[in-house]
């Protein structure tokens, strides 16, 4: 086995600095130096890295939504199990918050999260979408209620969404979703 080449150590501190970073600042605030400066590393280096800041975001929001496998929950209950996958994934999850905090005030992380979602929610609306032709506009709108809540709770931090608990959260949200995916258009 070989050992890990000194690129590889430098590359991971680089996107562990980058997420950090952009969680904390966002895309526009996050600067090529502050991200340099927590890797312990010179600038150039991100820059011989990743080219640029976009660039670097794109590496540090690759991620995957970890969506759950739907077949062993009833089709009544897809809409439930995807918002409580949901809340459980964003609370905690810096890439996530960061993509979602830039997503709003940047083309490149808004692109991505765009990607995201049709890469990741569309299958399972193709999947279980009554039409598979409309699982495209389905998945969009599971996006709306989903990036909407989590901008409300985790990024603006409305006081009536941050109190929900978790199980409120669901049935407020479970019946939107569940719509969504199944139901008429």
């Amino acid at each position: 086995m070989t050992a890990p080449r000194r690129s590889d150590a430098t590359r991971a501190a680089i996107l562990a600095a980058a997420r950090e970073r952009f969680a904390a600042d966002g895309f526009e605030r996050a600067t090529i130096r502050a991200i340099a400066a927590d890797a312990s590393i010179d600038p150039s280096l991100v820059m011989r890295y990743y080219g640029n800041k976009e660039k670097l975001f794109a590496a540090a929001a690759e991620f995957d939504l970890r969506l759950p496998d739907l077949d062993g929950v009833p089709p009544e209950d897809y809409g439930a199990a995807l918002v409580a996958h949901f809340l459980d994934r964003w609370a905690g999850d810096e890439k996530l918050l960061a993509l979602l905090r830039s997503g709003v005030t940047h083309e490149a992380a808004a692109e991505r999260m765009r990607e995201i979602f049709a890469a990741q929610v569309g299958p399972i609306a193709a999947r279980v979408a009554p039409d598979p032709a409309s699982a495209a506009t389905r998945a969009g709108l599971i996006a709306t209620q989903i990036l909407g809540f989590a901008l409300c709770r985790f990024v603006l931090r409305l006081p009536p969404v941050v109190d929900l608990d978790r199980e409120a959260s669901i049935a407020w949200l479970g019946p939107t979703v569940q719509r969504y995916l199944s139901g008429a258009a």
